[in-house]
């Protein structure tokens, strides 16, 4: 091994799945070895019996659906006014100079802090769901965009200039093709911490959703259902990141030639 050297994707993968393997053994080894109680952390196996139950005969496909739905439903509404709103701030300085104390403020309060307020103002209904998710997501893209719109070469804006490019130009046909990849990888690492906050916003008067499913487990103790239901976030989102991962591959493959 040598620093930043890349690894065959072959070995990757390996990399990967022995990690995977290696985590279930010791999972195993403390329980069915009795280091740790199956009171306080459940087995695979039973686990995996848990979750089947779960999915065959509790309608826990509905509890997914339902925490997907605000997952996306949420991100979405937050991308859709905070792209524009970075690619101005990082375009434009007085517009940066303008908004960007607030943001920096503003995504450093945790979305859970405002779980009571948004309870008042909207109820405990989607609408509630959907505005954490959004203060979660929101104010970390904007800012994240921000940078990366005003990270373009300079060199770039000059020539743009030099040929003749109005003020628009410059934006629609300099600063966006420039920043495309980077804004893509922000909304895909950003998407990633929206589950985050589902599962908290999931947690108080949600009737639907993995979250809800966790804490009816809690009180039940039933540490499968936990872990089973932990473990379905993780896939989801799993399959999700890679997804767009290979999609923003695609969409920008000149933005891979240096990596």
């Amino acid at each position: 091994m040598r620093p930043l050297q890349p690894v065959a994707p072959g070995a990757r993968i390996a990399l990967g799945v022995a990690f995977f393997i290696l985590f279930i053994a010791l999972w195993a080894g403390v329980t069915f070895g009795g280091i740790v109680s199956k009171t306080f952390l459940a087995d695979p196996l039973t686990m995996v019996r848990s979750g089947y139950d779960l999915l065959a005969h509790q309608g826990f496909v509905k509890d997914i659906g339902w925490t997907v739905w605000r997952v996306f439903g949420g991100f979405a509404i937050a991308a859709v006014l905070a792209v524009p709103l970075g690619v101005l701030m990082g375009a434009y300085k007085p517009v940066e100079a303008f908004f960007e104390p607030f943001v920096s403020f503003a995504r450093y309060l945790p979305a859970s802090a405002f779980i009571p307020l948004l309870i008042l103002w909207a109820g405990i209904g989607e609408a509630q769901k959907l505005a954490v998710i959004f203060i979660g997501s929101f104010f970390q893209l904007v800012l994240m965009i921000a940078v990366s719109v005003g990270n373009t070469r300079r060199d770039l804006v000059e020539a743009a200039y030099t040929l003749g490019a109005a003020d628009r130009g410059v934006v629609v046909r300099v600063l966006l093709p420039s920043s495309a990849p980077e804004i893509a990888e922000t909304l895909r690492m950003v998407l990633g911490w929206a589950w985050t906050y589902v599962i908290v916003a999931e947690l108080i008067g949600a009737s639907a959703g993995i979250g809800h499913m966790i804490t009816d487990s809690q009180a039940l103790l039933a540490t499968d259902q936990i872990i089973f239901g932990i473990i379905v976030i993780g896939l989801i989102g799993l399959v999700t990141d890679y997804a767009l991962k290979l999609f923003n591959r695609w969409l920008f493959p000149w933005a891979q030639l240096g990596r």
